[in-house]
């Protein structure tokens, strides 16, 4: 972590973005006390060099083996607690809307905290959700790992290629996580005029980046290209440039 914010500050880069994370063997109240530990001195570090340290907001469900949270960041009472600690937010909201959060409201109090912004949609098929709940697979899983679209681990802990999965999988059921998927903004169910609107009302400044994990316009290159030019046309008349 020091290496990538020394390479930050360096670059003239503003922030470095990493996940708080989660032992699974640990209870959520043990996590917080570990990383209230850990987190601070990375913090100073960060801070001694003009850099920030945000966090994504991605529940990593595929980090635990029953595809529960990974990530102790995934709702504004653990944003809250982040900011306390001198971290800021990585803003995606298609993390927020299978949950249950309406991600306008949670974004609403929160902006000046976020320098860093991902446009990324999620599409939900609630007949999916009332068979398998809102935490994906569970009997029917052929992993443990089976509740998303390809196996995630820490990197250094695996020796699968994510990127080669990616490419080969065919995709004769891209609802791989049982009943929500990752869409290209304009393609689930974000508005995203209103979380575009929020974050100019609140003062953002930052970057709204397209982060590409539609499985539908996955592939080959020309598809990922052409998800790309539609996630370019959907947020285009909303950014002021």
């Amino acid at each position: 972590m020091r290496h990538a914010i020394d390479a930050a500050s360096l670059l003239g880069v503003p922030y470095v973005g990493t996940f708080v994370g989660r032992d699974p063997g640990r209870s959520v109240r043990e996590n917080i006390a570990l990383a209230e530990k850990v987190l601070p001195p990375l913090v100073d570090y960060a801070g001694q060099r003009g850099v920030k340290i945000i966090i994504g907001n991605c529940l990593m469900e595929e980090w635990h083996p029953d595809g529960y949270p990974g990530n102790l960041a995934y709702s504004p009472e653990l944003w809250e607690w982040m900011f306390s600690l001198g971290l800021y937010l990585n803003f995606d909201p298609s993390h927020l809307i299978w949950q249950g959060i309406d991600p306008v409201a949670a974004l609403r109090p929160y902006v000046d905290c976020i320098p860093h912004a991902q446009a990324k949609d999620t599409q939900l098929d609630p007949v999916r959700r009332n068979r398998h709940g809102v935490f994906g697979k569970s009997i029917e899983r052929d992993t443990p790992w089976d509740n998303s679209l390809w196996p995630h681990r820490i990197p250094g802990l695996s020796d699968i290629d994510p990127r080669r999965i990616a490419d080969s999988i065919e995709w004769d059921d891209p609802w791989g996580n049982s009943w929500w998927r990752h869409r290209l903004p304009g393609l689930g169910h974000i508005d995203w005029r209103r979380i575009v609107d929020t974050l100019y009302e609140g003062g953002f400044t930052g970057v709204l980046s397209v982060e590409h994990d539609d499985p539908v316009w996955s592939g080959d290159e020309q598809k990922v290209k052409d998800g790309l030019r539609i996630a370019q046309r959907t947020l285009r008349p909303l950014i002021l440039t």
